[in-house]
């Protein structure tokens, strides 16, 4: 009897079909988001036109917007939605080569798995090979300091280069550049805020027409009645958060009024009320307002505009609530939320503030602030809607490579040949490994061959031909070949001027790397209803 309870015991059968189902099941549909963005790499990658539901088209090749705009349904897949996100904030660039990498990685992992590896076996390799490609792509790196401009530039351009607006990197390159410098303080020099940038999109024009601003824009006209200013020099500026309007009633309510002279007493007491207000406002010598957008009545109403023109007072209306902090460190003032608080210390003052027409459109420009916040505001133009929401995101992918350098001061070589070099590297590590741990890493050093490969296939070469050719040269020593697809060869890519910051590179391979671990670890999905 105890020999039978014994035999029982050992010959128990697990059946594993439905863990590996699923495992299967979600390396599949992670590997079809993976090619969805997969032609969009690289400076000569296709365009994907998004067509939502609202009728609103995007034309673009950033594959964090591709990404965010795709309808994902399965749960797995939409990992890789998080991923392109998750490296949008850390770099700002390498959203596709970041998904890419992991479909890659996401293959490899499928054959280890029919080969009869453990999930946890094949995910212990690839933290290691996360680890070891770190370690290898700072040895790469080149050391830069934020004097050398011409370094970042030629950074912030091989970013715009994979974009619809790259004819125009020559202009957008310096201009991200130098915003990002302009709002870097000296006393936490690692840390950028990019909220710090604004960037004010205005239709009309060409992508030429794109220009640094050391001030405010607002995309508006000036609110004024009859003979109201549309100029003022030597401006003091008030940032107000309350109205210019007769108060409402706390509560719902109509008042019935059914004589002339009552009404007329209605009328004048709403005059005194407004003028009251403009005489506090007058008596601190303030002569531009900027009102904060009220949801309760209106800021401002025709009354007051010609009360306010009268005290040659410049309105700006509808400003936007959370438009408030920046202008405010812009202007070095304080926001007044009530009349009573209306004082000369609260004011900002600026040499110039003037509305200025950009063809049929007007913007509000205000230039020569005195003792200006860290802040700096870009004016992107564009010949139509497509192309200015492509153009503010590829600025936005610019900054953030301006910015990746300041946090962490190296560059490394573009153009497939950091994916290349590691790939080479890791496959000579995995000689070293011993057991199944050696043979996982040398899969996934094969699977980094996929950057270098869509690079060339994107731009009509022979991936094969080129890939062999890019291995040959790393193996001879040449860390920096890669694919120069303008001239379609293999050339030194720091010399032709293809560079990225090395956190883009390091960022990608440790957030693919973390998952597809992830995603390996899943051998069940539960679904609550």
């Amino acid at each position: 009897m105890a020999a039978a309870v014994h035999s029982s015991k050992t010959e128990s059968y697990v059946d594993n079909k439905r863990k590996d189902d699923i495992r299967m099941a979600n390396i599949n549909a992670a590997r079809s988001v993976s090619d969805a963005v997969r032609t969009s790499l690289g400076p000569k990658g296709m365009d994907k036109m998004i067509s939502t539901a609202s009728g609103e088209v995007i034309i673009t090749n950033d594959g964090a917007t591709i990404l965010n705009k795709m309808e994902v349904l399965q749960p797995a897949a939409k990992f890789l939605v998080e991923l392109s996100k998750s490296q949008d904030i850390v770099a700002g660039d390498g959203t596709t080569t970041v998904v890419v990498i992991a479909g890659a990685l996401l293959k490899q992992c499928q054959s280890l798995l029919s080969s009869g590896i453990h999930p946890t076996v094949i995910s212990e390799a690839l933290h290691k090979v996360s680890l070891k490609s770190v370690d290898v792509l700072t040895a790469m790196s080149v050391p830069i300091e934020l004097t050398d401009r011409e370094s970042l530039i030629k950074s912030a351009s091989t970013s715009l280069n994979s974009k619809v607006v790259s004819q125009y990197s020559s202009l957008l390159a310096p201009l991200a550049v130098e915003a990002v410098l302009n709002v870097v303080d000296e006393n936490k020099p690692d840390l950028v805020d990019l909220r710090d940038v604004k960037v004010v999109k205005k239709l009309g024009g060409t992508v030429d027409d794109t220009e640094l601003v050391k001030g405010l824009v607002f995309d508006k006209k000036v609110s004024h009645a009859s003979g109201g200013l549309t100029r003022v020099e030597n401006a003091k500026i008030g940032v107000i958060q309350f109205q210019i309007s007769p108060p409402k009633t706390d509560i719902e309510q109509s008042i019935v009024v059914s004589d002339y002279t009552q009404m007329d007493r209605i009328l004048k007491e709403e005059r005194n009320y407004i003028l009251g207000m403009i005489k506090k406002i007058k008596a601190t010598g303030c002569n531009v307002l900027l009102i904060q957008k009220s949801i309760l009545r209106d800021a401002v109403t025709d009354l007051s505009l010609h009360y306010l023109a009268k005290a040659k007072i410049l309105v700006v209306k509808d400003v936007e609530r959370d438009e408030i902090e920046f202008i405010t460190k812009t202007l070095n003032c304080l926001p007044i939320a009530n009349i009573e608080h209306f004082r000369v210390e609260k004011l900002g003052f600026a040499d110039l503030v003037e509305e200025v027409s950009l063809g049929e459109r007007k913007i509000v420009k205000i230039t020569g602030i005195k003792e200006m916040g860290r802040t700096t505001t870009v004016l992107v133009r564009g010949s139509n809607q497509l192309v200015l929401d492509e153009a503010e995101r590829s600025l936005h992918d610019a900054l953030c490579v301006v910015r990746c350098l300041v946090n962490k001061k190296f560059l490394i070589a573009g153009g497939g040949a950091p994916e290349i070099e590691l790939s080479r590297q890791l496959g000579a590590w995995a000689k070293v490994l011993q057991g199944m741990e050696g043979y996982c890493v040398k899969s996934f050093a094969e699977a980094l061959e996929v950057i270098p490969y869509t690079l060339a296939e994107n731009a009509g070469l022979n991936p094969i031909v080129i890939v062999t050719e890019l291995r040959n040269r790393h193996a001879q020593g040449e860390i920096n070949a890669g694919i120069n697809v303008r001239k379609g060869q293999i050339t030194n890519i720091l010399e032709e001027n293809v560079v990225q910051p090395l956190l883009v590179s390091t960022s990608a391979i440790s957030l693919a790397t973390e998952c597809v671990r992830m995603i390996l670890k899943i051998d069940d999905i539960v679904t609550v209803r």
